[in-house]
């Protein structure tokens, strides 16, 4: 089961409220700690909004680009 935070038909409303509720998700804030977390939500909307990876190609070029930037600094 996909952890919290990382559900396409997880529910836009109240979204922050259950956040701070269940408290940060895991995986968030390990790519919080890439400076890729931005892509990485722009990444899931569109998944959300489209439900189609292939739709999203734009946005999971920029995630991808956005990791690989930080992997060659370390």
């Amino acid at each position: 089961m996909a952890q919290p935070g990382h559900s396409w038909s997880r529910a836009r409303a109240g979204k922050e409220e259950e956040e701070e509720e269940e408290g940060e998700d895991p995986l968030d804030a390990r790519i919080a700690r890439t400076g890729c977390l931005e892509q990485h939500r722009e990444l899931q909307e569109c998944m959300e909004q489209h439900r189609d990876w292939r739709r999203c190609q734009a946005q999971l070029r920029a995630f991808g680009a956005c990791m690989a930037r930080r992997e060659h600094r370390e």
